[in-house]
């Protein structure tokens, strides 16, 4: 059975492409375009991991991770940001304990293994 990814960002292009890339791999995937609308879904959809965009309109995305967490804490949350600096991956991943903290752009090749290791498959 194929893993399930949700993508969570405002930006539908973002989506598209994690999407296209994720789906050339084998993943099954669901996009939200808030963090609302992933909440909303997460009960069901249940997803295997999560890739959350942080800068959002209305719900951002710590918000978002903190009620994740409670709903779902066993599922994995990649943080997917165009905030690269270094002190926003240790936010994500030292204050927040998000599994993984991934920049845009991203490498494809890079991208695919850290998805395959969020998700178990590596």
């Amino acid at each position: 059975m194929n893993k399930k990814i949700m993508i969570v960002d405002d930006e539908a292009d973002t989506i598209y492409l994690v999407r296209s890339i994720l789906e050339a791999e084998g993943f099954e995937v669901v996009g939200a375009g808030s963090g609302a609308e992933c909440l909303e879904r997460l009960d069901i959809e249940k997803p295997d991991a999560i890739l959350l965009d942080r800068m959002m309109p209305g719900m951002d995305g710590w918000e978002t991770f903190h009620k994740i967490e409670k709903e779902l804490p066993d599922v994995p949350v990649s943080i997917l940001s165009a905030k690269g600096q270094k002190f926003d991956q240790m936010l994500g991943l030292n204050v927040l304990n998000a599994n993984d903290y991934i920049t845009k752009p991203f490498n494809n090749t890079e991208f695919m293994e850290r998805i395959k290791s969020l998700v178990g498959e590596a």
